[in-house]
């Protein structure tokens, strides 16, 4: 049976990323950067204090989504998103999480209904709390070169050469969200998985102990 027909509502919408302005322009801060965005396009509430995570509530189709960026270091991210399901009294599918993908070319998108955590640490972290079974929005980052320190790489800038496809894809990526919520996850994965230049990501489409967190 096709799974998009028991599709949960995604009523959540989480980006990946560490606090503080000392990382907010970084590669691993795409995912904050990307609900940032959607805040902005939506006219979101103010963003609000709850402990493990920040929120704001925009209007998508009638109805309340709540965005969110954890308070988080990355590697605690799974503390956020599990207080968020409980908060809510929600199932981890109703959420989606946003996050920044080093073994994604930069400008690419892989949208998912589930997944493993593949070498980042926040989904990691996700994954041990809450399980597997939650759709999740990779927003491509790479192109490091391989004598670079990865942590360094991700926890840096992009660089002035980076920047216009990096801004294309955040403008995509919250398209990509965006039709998640209003048509489903399924059309969405239509759309946006595709093999689209980087450089064309911003068209429409045709369209916890401080000792123990770490930022990557």
């Amino acid at each position: 049976m096709d799974p998009a027909q028991h599709e949960s509502v995604i009523v959540a919408v989480i980006g990946l990323g560490n606090p503080g302005a000392a990382y907010a322009a970084t590669r691993h801060n795409v995912g904050f950067s990307i609900v940032d965005e959607l805040g902005r396009k939506l006219e979101a509430t103010p963003w609000s204090d709850h402990g493990a995570y920040s929120k704001a509530v925009v209007r998508v189709a009638g109805r309340n989504v709540w965005l969110v960026k954890p308070t988080t270091y990355m590697n605690r991210s799974g503390t956020a998103v599990e207080s968020l399901v409980r908060d809510l009294e929600i199932e981890s599918d109703q959420v989606l999480v946003v996050v920044d993908d080093v073994d994604l070319d930069l400008g690419r998108l892989r949208l998912r209904r589930s997944g493993g955590s593949g070498t980042h640490n926040g989904l990691r972290d996700i994954v041990a709390l809450i399980g597997a079974e939650f759709p999740r929005l990779r927003v491509g980052v790479g192109g490091a070169d391989p004598a670079d320190d990865l942590a360094d790489f991700v926890l840096s800038p992009f660089g002035s050469e980076d920047l216009e496809v990096a801004e294309a894809s955040i403008t995509r990526s919250v398209q990509a969200v965006l039709v998640s919520l209003t048509d489903g996850l399924k059309p969405a994965m239509d759309i946006f998985n595709r093999n689209a230049d980087a450089k064309a990501a911003g068209k429409a489409p045709e369209k916890a102990d401080k000792n123990t967190d770490s930022e990557n």
